[in-house]
């Protein structure tokens, strides 16, 4: 089971949402599609199906790392002004 949800780049019909839903929760995809399917019949999944692309990110998007991290060189810093987040020294 992989430990990140994101959208398959390789197993997609439309956006990827399917087979990123399938490969984190170990299933096959073609079962994800099938309760989707199953699902427009409520008029749920269509709403669903969009907030899930929207919010899930692509698979292999770029994830933060200590080399894209701010550092700051003079030592003023303890926040970055933009994220917040401490910056690591």
């Amino acid at each position: 089971m992989s430990n990140q949800l994101s959208r398959s780049q390789s197993d997609r019909m439309l956006g990827g949402v399917c087979g990123g839903l399938a490969r984190y929760f170990g299933v096959d995809s073609t079962l994800v599609r099938l309760v989707f399917v199953l699902a427009v019949l409520s008029g749920l999944s269509p709403l669903i199906y969009v907030i899930l692309w929207v919010v899930m990110p692509e698979q292999g998007a770029a994830q933060p790392t200590q080399a894209n991290q701010i550092i700051d060189q003079t030592g003023e810093w303890q926040y970055d002004p933009y994220t917040g987040e401490k910056v690591v020294k």
